[in-house]
C-alpha cells in the first residue's frame, strides 16, 4: 500500500493555509457571491444519511445567501467520482464537496487517484458527527455481538457485511471491527448507503455498520436488529443500545461529514460559507433537524476544519497499513 505521500507536518500547513490564499479582486468578492446557483456535490447515492445532511443544509444556504444551494449526487469509487469533479472545477465558489470520512480513507486506500484531497480540496466547514450502528437482518441467528463473533468465526468467508461504498464509515468500520475480532467477512461495497440498506433488510447481506438516523424506523419495527454502537458512548437514540466497545475494547468509529471548495477558492468566500454554516449549526431549528440524524455539531473555522482532516487522514493512514487492508 501506498501512504498518503506527504508528512503530517506538511498535512497541517496546508490545511491551516487554506484559509489564507489571495482574494479575487473587488469586482468578484463575497459581497457579490453568490450571484448563480451553487452545487454541492455529494459522492453517495440519494437517500442515505450524506444526501440527508446536504439537502437541509443546502436549504439552509439558499435562504440566506440568495441563490439555490442544489445537490448533486455522483456516487461512485468510494465517493473519488465525485470528489475528483470537485477538485478539477474552477475555484470559484459554485462548486462544493460534501466532505466525508471516505476522503480521508481513500487518501490510503486508492494507490492511484487522479487528484491529492489533501492539496486539491480547501477546507471550509465542518458539519455533523454521529455514530454507526452494527445492524443484522433478523434472519441472522445473532443478537448479541459475542454471538455475531462466534458465527462468524465458525463460517469463515461466509458473511457479508455491506457499505456504501469502499472508505466509507461502513465499510471502515467493519474492517476494524474485522481486525480487532479476528474474524473474517466479506465486503460487499455498493454505490451508496440506501442501496446497501434496502439489500440488507432483504437479506442479500447479513451485516452492516449504518448510521443510526438512516436505520432507526427499520431497527424500532423489527425489520433489522441493532447489535451495537460504534461511537465510545452509547446514542441518546438507542440508549439501550450498548456500545461495539463494550465487548471488542479500543473499537471506536464515527460517521462525520463537512464542506470544501476547489483549491485557491478565495478566502473571503471561504469565510462567508463558514460563517453562514457555522449560523446554521447553531440555528434552533436546524440543530434541531441535525440532532435527529443522532448528530453533534462540529462548528469551527476552515482552519479547525483542516486540522480535523489532517487528524483523521493519519487515522485511517494507520489503520489501513496495519491491517493491510486492500481494495480487490
Amino acid at each position: 500500500m501506498l501512504s498518503v505521500g506527504i508528512s503530517r507536518r506538511q498535512i497541517l500547513n496546508l490545511a491551516v493555509g487554506a484559509a489564507a490564499l489571495p482574494a479575487l479582486p473587488r469586482a468578484a468578492r463575497a459581497q457579490s457571491y453568490p450571484s448563480r446557483p451553487v452545487r454541492i456535490i455529494v459522492g453517495f447515492a440519494a437517500g442515505g444519511a450524506s444526501d440527508i445532511t446536504a439537502r437541509l443544509l443546502g436549504q439552509w444556504l439558499t435562504e440566506r445567501l440568495g441563490q439555490q444551494f442544489i445537490i448533486e449526487n455522483r456516487p461512485g469509487a468510494g465517493t473519488n467520482i465525485g470528489t475528483e469533479a470537485v477538485a478539477k472545477s474552477p475555484p470559484d465558489g459554485y462548486t462544493l464537496l460534501l466532505v466525508s470520512v471516505a476522503n480521508t480513507v481513500n487518501a490510503t486506500l486508492y494507490e492511484r487517484l487522479s487528484f491529492n484531497f489533501i492539496l486539491d480540496v480547501a477546507p471550509v466547514a465542518a458539519l455533523i458527527r454521529s455514530p454507526l450502528v452494527m445492524e443484522v437482518n433478523p434472519s441472522v441467528p445473532a443478537s448479541t455481538i459475542p454471538e455475531f463473533i462466534a458465527m462468524a468465526k465458525a463460517n469463515p468467508g461466509a458473511v457479508a457485511a455491506a457499505s456504501a461504498g469502499n472508505g466509507t464509515p461502513a465499510h471502515m468500520a467493519s474492517e476494524l471491527f474485522q481486525l480487532l475480532t479476528g474474524i473474517d467477512l466479506i465486503d460487499v461495497p455498493y454505490r451508496g448507503g440506501a442501496p446497501a440498506l434496502t439489500d440488507l433488510l432483504a437479506g442479500q447481506v447479513q451485516v452492516m455498520f449504518e448510521n443510526v438516523s438512516t436505520s432507526l424506523e427499520y431497527i424500532r419495527a423489527g425489520k433489522l436488529r441493532a447489535l451495537g454502537v460504534t461511537t465510545a458512548a452509547r446514542s441518546d437514540l438507542l440508549p439501550e443500545l450498548p456500545t461495539v466497545s463494550e465487548f471488542v475494547p479500543g473499537y471506536e468509529v464515527s460517521s462525520w461529514f463537512g464542506i470544501g471548495a476547489p483549491k485557491h477558492t478565495p478566502t473571503n468566500i471561504v469565510d462567508l460559507l463558514n460563517v453562514t454554516i457555522n449560523a446554521g449549526l447553531s440555528d434552533p431549528k436546524l440543530k434541531a433537524q441535525l440532532t435527529d440524524l443522532s448528530a453533534t455539531v462540529l462548528p469551527g473555522t476552515p482552519a479547525d476544519f483542516g486540522k480535523f482532516i489532517a487528524d483523521e487522514t493519519e487515522k485511517w493512514r494507520k489503520l489501513i497499513q496495519a491491517a493491510g487492508i486492500k481494495l480487490t
